[in-house]
């Protein structure tokens, strides 16, 4: 008995390396961007990429809901790193998901937690994008198996002692055979919803350092954003302004609105708002002692004592 408990609690956490996340995952939008229960459908679709998400009795997996799978793909990176067998059953502490994630750890997190597992195994996606090499036809959730562990306490209470999970095949076979894991910046988690999402999109774009030039109504629908673009621009305003995405600059270019009409003439209806784009430039890296890089590899202020 005793080493079958040994067995049922052997545990894949503490998290021993960054927070990590599969490409697709950040690029595209598969999460509801709410705090609340999203009961709505999802959709996306471009000429080459389309996602369908469809909400379980609890509402849409959300982009909070997905730190459980982003601190899932990170435990098997760095099984995979470290050279040891992986399964699609992990095992690990709700403590450690909230020390790594940054959420308090109060009887209301513990509670949400619950919510959030189920939503993630109630939840179903459909998607084109292929994994491992493989395509697939039908739905799918986040966690095919979802459960909270808990033990007596002499007083009969309740206690948790981990939780166990089971990775959906598609994610498994992205992770382990496409190997497109990128690592998060450690402020994250500090973000608001449409900055992660801005973070991600920019992350999984800005390749070996090239900007990111992108229309704004697409990088709206790419976020996963479900207001109206007029939201979206106020929104995009604040962000480029506060400029707090970590490593990354945001510039929102609007055009010149149309002129009015000459004097006399009726403004016509359904007139379009100003177009507008949105640049995303990934920051030079920061050195120790907060001076900059001069774009060749050297400090600015060692540029100058060269100069």
């Amino acid at each position: 008995m005793a080493n079958l408990q040994r067995e049922l609690f052997q545990l894949d956490s503490p998290l021993m390396g960054e927070i990590r996340g599969e490409r697709s995952l950040m690029a595209f939008p598969f999460f509801a961007l709410a705090k609340n229960a999203w009961m709505k459908p999802l959709t996306y679709a471009t000429p080459t990429v389309t996602i369908e998400v469809r909400p379980s009795a609890r509402g849409v997996a959300t982009i909070y809901d997905k730190e459980i799978v982003l601190y899932i793909a990170s435990l098997m990176a760095a099984k995979i790193e470290a050279g040891m067998e992986v399964s699609q059953d992990f095992t690990f502490t709700a403590h450690d998901l909230f020390t790594v994630t940054g959420a308090n750890h109060s009887a209301r997190t513990y509670a949400r937690l619950s919510d959030a597992l189920e939503r993630l195994q109630g939840t179903q996606i459909r998607t084109n994008i292929e994994a491992g090499g493989e395509g697939e036809e039908g739905f799918f959730s986040w966690l095919s198996e979802a459960r909270l562990q808990y033990a007596r306490s002499g007083k009969g209470e309740k206690r948790l002692k981990a939780v166990r999970v089971r990775l959906c095949d598609w994610l498994f076979r992205a992770i382990l055979r496409d190997g497109q894991v990128l690592d998060y910046a450690h402020t994250y988690f500090q973000l608001g919803p449409i900055e992660r999402r801005i973070y991600e999109v920019a992350r999984s774009s800005c390749v070996e350092g090239e900007p990111l030039e992108i229309d704004l109504d697409l990088l709206r629908h790419q976020i996963g954003f479900q207001n109206p673009l007029p939201n979206f621009r106020i929104a995009m305003r604040q962000i480029a302004g506060a400029n707090i995405v970590p490593d990354y600059d945001i510039r929102l270019v609007e055009d010149a609105p149309a002129p009015p009409p000459p004097q006399g003439e009726e403004r016509k209806a359904g007139r379009r708002a100003a177009s507008a784009r949105v640049i995303i430039t990934q920051r030079p890296p920061a050195l120790p002692n907060g001076s900059d890089w001069d774009g060749v590899g050297r400090s600015a202020q060692g540029a100058s004592a060269d100069s």
